[in-house]
């Protein structure tokens, strides 16, 4: 399985693989050509109202991380990322400040445990 995460606001590298963001909400302030994206997957972003009551508080990661992967358990996209991941690298782009509590982290999981 050939997965990475990314900051949408980092430099893209040819190592990326295709890039998929993976958040309901484009990155404020970044382009198009910027961010060099080859899927953007809004619904397998967490909710809105879940998004809305985390809103990037750690202590309330552990629970959101809880809701986040039952939301995903239903979600068929995360089979078809992971499908994805087995043929070729790809990197999930999100956009939140904080590269060791965000959302992008509990998918990466998901979809390595669908595989």
């Amino acid at each position: 399985m050939h997965i990475q995460i990314k900051r949408a606001y980092d430099p893209p590298a040819d190592s990326d693989g295709t890039r998929i963001l993976v958040d309901r909400l484009w990155p404020r302030g970044l382009t198009k050509d910027r961010a060099r994206l080859d899927l953007w997957l809004k619904d397998i972003a967490p909710s809105t109202a879940l998004r809305q009551w985390f809103n990037h508080d750690p202590d309330k990661f552990a629970e959101f991380s809880r809701n986040y992967r039952a939301e995903l358990k239903k979600n068929p996209l995360v089979r078809e990322v992971a499908a994805m991941a087995h043929e070729a690298m790809i990197t999930l782009v999100y956009a939140a400040k904080n590269p060791t509590c965000n959302h992008a982290l509990v998918l990466k999981a998901a979809i390595e445990r669908a595989a």
